[in-house]
């Protein structure tokens, strides 16, 4: 026999829990099936503790501005207030009250694996499970970990064990210059950890403009971080000290530990998607712009391939629970997706860089402000005047294609960009509009003004 219901979703990270709560709101019986904790990896490993340890990094980094700028201050970094903090805002990593709040929404959660059998059909402990409306796929990600030979002889990190940990090691070998790489590193380093960080390409953040991934490099190195890039791992083999790293280049890293910081994958296969049409060897699930992915499927969330974010998947699942009940919704548009990445000082960028603008044949504009430029007498410290606003705008229409911001706010500022992107105001209504003064957003204006000329 099986479990009949309206609405059957697979996995409950941020994506998934927006549609079970709007599903079940708008009158649907709604299954969900879990087998980690409800919520998935943001608040427990991703975006809410990262940004407690970021934040604690942060305080040192001002501490020791002190001396520059205000008078005399010595600081003794502890971790032990950061894991104590980590440990309360994941709730010691219990899904409990999280888990609660979705019964009390009226949603049946099942805790297991889930298997897909049809468009209509999850098999889960054993149990099938059937949907008269469909099914929602969000399963997220897990961190890939690359063939490297040696790998499975060393007990490494990945960001859950980093944001887990009690203590920090003495030293760190940090494989990826991304995200989560960039952040984990200038937060142990600023905790007294000796930190070398290893990336493949030839700048760090290889999504972002190369002049927002360079100065990352050299505000980490005026740290004392050993940073290689264009460099890779060949080997790790443990030691009784911890972990030794043969790279590329012929360097020789020793280190207490390891953390594995090269990206995320969705792992198809198991979820048996070649029951619905789909590919399993596939590294993500297309979707139409109402987020279907097959006939009574629907998919939100980093298993789209938009971006491992948590903001994506939201905003997924707000159309796809107005799919899903038949309602009016816009249709996704990816033009104007943030990305920040929460260093000292910030990275953020938004929209197509200068070199998918040129590989679209755009009429390629490019706008360069050094962020030096705006100095207010508060860039001194940890490189915040090494950045630059660029902007990326296209020429026939006068409008903005992208951007990038490296410096204080940078979070913030991308907001304004991705909002000019997304609602495709004239370059000419950007350049007349009254910039706060003096704030790091009026940047924007003056990278404007900096634009190639037609």
């Amino acid at each position: 026999m099986a479990d009949t219901c309206d609405l059957i979703i697979v996995g409950l990270g941020v994506g998934g829990i927006e549609v079970a709560n709007q599903a079940a709101a708008g009158g649907l019986a709604v299954t969900a099936v879990e087998q980690n904790l409800v919520g998935g990896e943001c608040p427990y490993w991703g975006c809410i503790p990262s940004k407690v340890m970021v934040r604690a990094a942060e305080v040192l980094g001002e501490a020791d501005r002190v001396n520059e700028l205000a008078g005399w201050a010595q600081v003794v970094p502890d971790w032990a207030p950061v894991a104590r903090r980590v440990r309360s805002t994941t709730e010691e990593w219990s899904d409990a009250s999280a888990a609660k709040q979705l019964s009390g929404r009226g949603v049946n959660l099942i805790r297991g694996r889930a298997t897909i059998l049809g468009p209509t059909e999850v098999g889960v402990n054993g149990q099938r499970l059937l949907a008269r409306r469909g099914i929602v796929i969000a399963t997220g990600a897990e961190p890939a970990i690359p063939e490297i030979d040696g790998i499975d002889s060393v007990a490494y990190w990945t960001n859950r064990e980093a944001i887990q940990a009690d203590r920090l090691p003495r030293s760190a070998l940090v494989l990826g210059g991304g995200a989560v790489g960039l952040e984990l590193t200038q937060v142990f380093r600023r905790f007294g950890v000796d930190v070398t960080l290893v990336e493949a390409e030839d700048h760090l953040l290889p999504q972002e403009e190369p002049e927002n991934g360079d100065a990352p490099a050299e505000v980490l190195r005026a740290q004392r971080v050993n940073v290689h890039t264009s460099t890779r791992c060949l080997s790790v083999r443990p030691t009784r000290g911890g972990v030794v790293a043969d790279l590329s280049t012929g360097a020789v890293v020793h280190a207490e530990r390891l953390l594995v910081a090269t990206g995320r994958r969705a792992d198809l296969d198991r979820l048996r998607v070649g029951a619905i049409g789909l590919s399993p060897d596939a590294t993500t699930i297309a979707t139409d712009e109402r987020l279907k992915a097959a006939d009574r499927v629907w998919a939100v969330g980093d298993i789209t391939g938009h971006g491992a974010f948590t903001h994506v998947a939201y905003y997924q699942a707000q159309i796809a629970a107005a799919d899903i009940l038949c309602r009016e919704h816009q249709a996704a548009d990816y033009s104007a997706v943030p990305r920040v990445t929460f260093t000292d000082p910030e990275i953020a960028g938004v929209g197509l860089s200068e070199a998918m603008a040129r590989a679209a044949a755009w009429d390629v504009r490019i706008g360069l402000l050094p962020v030096a430029n705006s100095d207010r007498g508060w860039l001194h410290g940890a490189g915040a005047a090494k950045g630059v606003i660029k902007v990326v705008a296209d020429g026939r229409t006068g409008r903005l294609l992208g951007g990038s911001v490296m410096g204080p706010s940078a979070g913030e500022v991308i907001g304004f960009i991705g909002l000019a992107i997304r609602a495709r105001i004239p370059l000419t209504t950007l350049e007349e509009f009254i910039y706060p003064y003096p704030t790091f957003l009026r940047g924007v204006k003056g990278a404007i003004r900096r634009l190639d000329p037609r």
